[in-house]
């Protein structure tokens, strides 16, 4: 009996050690103040990061190329960014990859000043966007050649940082147009700014990226960060009234109208699949403008920017199925 209580004894904080590993401390960053970065607020506001073993640190970095570095030299080993700085990086030589797709379409507006309303007034002007080679600056090119115009020829293309920047901008006559989301183009539109275009294509948006590297050192981390997606992408679709409440704090925003079309416009599954497989057309759409100036990404497929492993296996095993059948 003795010696049953001494070995129960040791073997109890081993066990007690081994139960507080499992939780992981990371930092993972967002990379603008838009609602397609809502799955990482809705994991942490609903304890489903914690449900999974992750604690997780929320930074905001101002645009995709910040995003990179932190992702990079691990600092930020796993972020919520965009399609064009994780091709751009990748096309580049760093190892960066998508491991969950997020959104796989690209919605954005160009939301001009009040006395700019066609194509020939704009040109000569500028438009704003957070940083070069970011979702922001692809989409305001696509833009511009909806308008008819050639991007940096006829329209300066300027790095304003993130949306609250762009807005500001665009109030303040810096610019003449911004790229600006769903909820920031309706608030745009109430200040009295006026929509010139729209794009709307399938596309790599805002989704899971990290690296080979810390793919192939700590695989457990990333499978369970991509179980927090699936499962917090659900919780959204799912819960209205919690939805709204995680981008009415995240965004600043609490015009009901807006939250509602907000909240309306995100959940579509065409845009926000439940099974959040990375779109390799939306990362083609991508790499087509890179290849006209870069080789590498001209011999590059879509293919090598991509790990699905993790959906897939989630996938497969019928466990994304099983979150919607009561949906």
């Amino acid at each position: 009996m003795n010696r049953l209580i001494l070995a129960v004894s040791l073997l109890s904080p081993l066990s007690f050690s081994l139960a507080s590993a499992q939780i992981t401390k990371m930092t993972v960053g967002y990379s603008a103040i838009g609602a397609v970065h809502f799955p990482a607020w809705m994991a942490k506001e609903s304890g489903i990061f914690r449900k999974n073993n992750l604690d997780v640190q929320l930074v905001y970095f101002t645009g995709g190329t910040t995003a990179v570095m932190a992702l990079v030299s691990r600092d930020a080993p796993i972020n919520q960014m965009a399609g064009p700085a994780v091709v751009s990086a990748g096309a580049g030589g760093a190892d960066t990859v998508m491991i969950a797709g997020g959104f796989v379409t690209a919605d954005q507006r160009l939301m001009s000043r009040p006395d700019v309303k066609t194509a020939e007034q704009l040109k000569g002007g500028s438009v704003a966007i957070a940083r070069f080679g970011g979702l922001a600056d692809s989409l305001a090119r696509i833009a511009l050649q909806k308008l008819g115009l050639t991007p940096v020829k006829d329209v300066a293309i300027v790095q304003i940082g993130g949306i609250p920047e762009r807005l500001s901008a665009l109030e303040k006559g810096k610019v003449q147009a911004a790229m600006l989301g769903t909820s920031d183009s309706l608030i745009a539109e109430k200040k009295g700014f006026y929509s010139l275009v729209s794009v709307s294509i399938p596309y790599q948006s805002v989704g899971v990226a990290t690296t080979r590297r810390f793919i192939r050192e700590s695989p457990e981390i990333a499978k369970r960060y991509v179980k927090s997606q699936i499962e917090a992408i659900h919780r959204f679709k799912t819960d209205r009234e919690m939805g709204r409440r995680v981008l009415a704090k995240y965004l600043a925003l609490q015009d009901k109208e807006i939250l509602e079309k907000t909240y309306d416009d995100l959940i579509t599954d065409d845009k926000l699949p439940p099974k959040q497989y990375p779109t390799l057309e939306g990362i083609k759409k991508i790499l087509e403008p890179l290849a006209q100036t870069d080789p590498k990404a001209k011999a590059a497929k879509p293919e090598d920017f991509v790990d699905m492993s993790f959906i897939k296996e989630f996938d497969q095993s019928g466990y994304i199925d099983a979150l919607y059948k009561k949906r």
